[in-house]
């Protein structure tokens, strides 16, 4: 399934981009992460399992056992971010 991952903040800075379409075959938000986690370089390192991320599917604010659907769109940012 295709998902569009936001990356926010210092995740965002990081990443070198604010969003991408990421074809994925996790089920879930931790899934995904691990997915992301797995391809190395700012991925392992901005989202680690040591580092605080906040999530959001759909614009709503969940925990990692939340459930992806084909096309939905997924945040991630850290715990605290500015204007």
């Amino acid at each position: 399934m295709k998902v569009t991952v936001k990356y926010f903040a210092s995740i965002r800075e990081d990443m070198g981009v604010s969003s991408e379409l990421v074809d994925t075959t996790a089920s879930t938000l931790a899934a995904l992460r691990d997915e992301l986690i797995a391809l190395d370089g700012a991925y392992a390192e901005s989202l680690a399992r040591g580092r605080a991320v906040r999530m959001a599917l759909n614009q709503i604010m969940c925990d990692e056992s939340a459930a992806l659907v084909d096309g939905a769109e997924v945040a991630f940012f850290p715990p605290v971010t500015g204007g």
